[in-house]
């Protein structure tokens, strides 16, 4: 009867833990993907790992991509890229950067706000007004890894900080 018991609370213990958080690899770095955050399958070749955060129009989307050691372009090439994919001017898009390390890992964080034109290089475009991005350049030793979150303001908002916690909780 004891052993019972036991199991019995064994059980219940281990149905109330919380679910471990999956993780994925890029370029030798191991991010874990906050509860919030669903993975799935990559929607290109380019993309290594693609999350969805929140549901129906209020979804946004993380992607991250790794062009190999030189590959990418410069850091201030693709934080400019970045910012032209709204339409409004970077005056008008509340355009930051953010420096920030984990361990002897170099991170630079950029945000904007406006009307997104979402879509594939040299494809059709698609513009999303109300929307953000936060995207994070990770200086791996492997070479940089380009992270970036696009959607609805709200949605961007109320995830950036789980957003960053992830990147810079990489190892």
């Amino acid at each position: 009867m004891k052993n019972f018991e036991l199991l019995a609370i064994i059980s219940i213990l281990l149905g109330l833990s919380p679910a471990h958080a999956e993780q994925f690899q890029v370029a030798g770095l191991t991010f874990s993907n906050p509860k919030q955050f669903a993975s799935v399958k990559p929607s290109s070749f380019m993309r290594k790992a693609q999350l969805k955060v929140g549901v129906d129009a209020a979804e946004g989307e993380i992607v991250f991509f790794y062009f190999g050691p030189q590959g990418g372009g410069g850091l201030q090439a693709n934080v400019d890229r970045w910012f032209g994919q709204f339409t409004e001017p970077k005056t008008e898009i509340n355009a930051k950067t953010e420096k920030a390390k984990a361990g002897d890992t170099a991170i630079t964080f950029v945000s904007a706000e406006g009307t997104f034109k979402a879509g594939p290089p040299r494809g059709p475009i698609e513009e999303k007004p109300g929307y953000a991005l936060l995207g994070a350049i990770i200086e791996s030793k492997q070479g940089a890894i380009f992270a970036k979150f696009t959607g609805p303001k709200a949605t961007v908002a109320a995830n950036a900080t789980a957003f960053k916690q992830m990147i810079a909780g990489a190892k």
